[in-house]
C-alpha cells in the first residue's frame, strides 16, 4: 500500500508543466472569476492562438468574402500574440511551457470545420469564433486582474482590447 501511495504521489508530482489545473480545465475558475495559474494561462493563450490561426486559414479557403476578411485579421493578430507570448517565455520572463500542437479539444473544434458544405462551414466558423473569443476575453481579463507574473499580467492587459474587438467582430460576423 505504501508503494502504491508513493507511486501515485510521484506520478502527480512529475506531471508535465503544461498540464492544466482541474479548475481551469473544467471551467470552474472562469465561472468563479479566478485567475488562472501562469502555466494554465500560457497553455490556454497559446492553444487559442493556434486554433484561431488554423481555423482562419481554413476560412480563407472556404469562407465567404466577409469571413475571409475576418480570417485574415485573425491570422495577423494571433500570429502577433503568439510571437509575443513565445518571446516572453523564451526570454525567461515567464516560466511556462508552450504547447507544440493543438490538444484534443481544440483539434476536435478544428475538425468540425472540415465539412465540405460551405453553408455549414460559415455557421460553424462564426459560431466557433464567438465562443473562442468569449473564452479568450475571460481568460485574459482574469489573468490581467489576478495573475501572478507581472510581465505576463501586463501583456494580458494590453492584449485584452484586441480580443474584445475580435469578439465584437465575430459577433457581427455570426449575425450575417
Amino acid at each position: 500500500m505504501k508503494i502504491a501511495s508513493a507511486l501515485a504521489i510521484l506520478v502527480l508530482a512529475t506531471a508535465p508543466a503544461f498540464a492544466q489545473s482541474v479548475g481551469e480545465k473544467t471551467g470552474v475558475n472562469s465561472a468563479l472569476g479566478i485567475a488562472p495559474t501562469t502555466a494554465d494561462f500560457v497553455k490556454e493563450a497559446a492553444m487559442s492562438d493556434m486554433l484561431e490561426i488554423k481555423s482562419s486559414q481554413l476560412a480563407k479557403q472556404k469562407g465567404t468574402p466577409a469571413e475571409q476578411t475576418f480570417a485574415e485579421q485573425m491570422i495577423t493578430d494571433h500570429t502577433k500574440t503568439s510571437t509575443e507570448l513565445k518571446e516572453l517565455v523564451s526570454s525567461g520572463a515567464v516560466q511556462a511551457q508552450i504547447p507544440a500542437k493543438l490538444d484534443s479539444s481544440a483539434q476536435s473544434k478544428l475538425d468540425k470545420l472540415n465539412d465540405p458544405q460551405p453553408e455549414k462551414f460559415a455557421k460553424a466558423y462564426s459560431s466557433m469564433q464567438v465562443s473562442a473569443h468569449k473564452d479568450a476575453v475571460s481568460l485574459f481579463e482574469r489573468y490581467a486582474k489576478g495573475g501572478d507574473n507581472a510581465k505576463l499580467k501586463e501583456w494580458a492587459g494590453k492584449t485584452l482590447p484586441t480580443l474584445q474587438h475580435h469578439l465584437q467582430m465575430a459577433q457581427d460576423l455570426d449575425k450575417k
